[in-house]
């Protein structure tokens, strides 16, 4: 999310999650203000490998209630951001493949982990990655399932969350695809997709 108005529209839809990217390269890189949303939505601020004084500074800033780390961010990174109480998010980009062993240090710190699409950015390239890899997911911390998913990837959603690789499957999370530019969102695409998922 970027824009006030929009933010207030989408709020409207009730999702569980609103993303706030705090990453200058991004082309939805937040730097406004967050108005009053419903207790049930949480704000979820997005970082790509910045140091942990920055991240808090904007958790206390925004009053975040989760963060999503997109970069190479340490299990013991993760840690330390742990102890500021807000939901970690951890996110790995696959492809093809995916060696689940990396997830191991992450367990004890990270409330969710993210797979998200391998691409040349992290985050938003508008692509999907094979969702049967997740068949071998070897944990039962529950996951956001990310990348390139919009209207035209709902029967592939609903196939999936009906099969076994779904069980810890915690959120759906979408982006580029709803956007009629980057960081401003389509509310009648959104409206159409959460008939379908919710």
């Amino acid at each position: 999310m970027k824009y006030q108005d929009n933010i207030e529209t989408v709020a409207n839809l009730q999702p569980d999650y609103l993303g706030f990217i705090f990453h200058k390269p991004s082309s939805r890189h937040f730097d406004g203000v967050i108005p009053k949303l419903p207790k049930s939505i949480k704000k979820a601020g997005v970082f790509v490998d910045k140091p942990v004084e920055f991240t808090v500074n904007k958790i206390e800033k925004y009053k975040l209630n989760a963060i999503q780390l997109h970069g190479h961010e340490s299990p013991e990174m993760c840690r330390l951001l742990k102890s500021t109480n807000v939901e970690v998010i951890k996110v790995f980009s696959i492809k093809d493949e995916f060696d689940f062993s990396v997830l191991t240090p992450y367990e004890a710190v990270c409330d969710y982990f993210l797979f998200d699409t391998k691409g040349k950015l992290p985050g938003g390239n508008g692509y999907t990655f094979d969702w049967s890899v997740l068949n071998n997911y070897p944990s039962t911390k529950p996951f956001f399932l990310s990348g390139g998913i919009g209207l035209k990837e709902i029967d592939n959603v609903l196939s999936f969350l009906r099969r076994q690789e779904s069980k810890y499957c915690y959120a759906i999370d979408v982006n580029s695809k709803f956007e009629i530019e980057p960081g401003l969102k389509d509310i009648e695409l959104l409206k159409e997709f959460k008939k379908y998922i919710t």
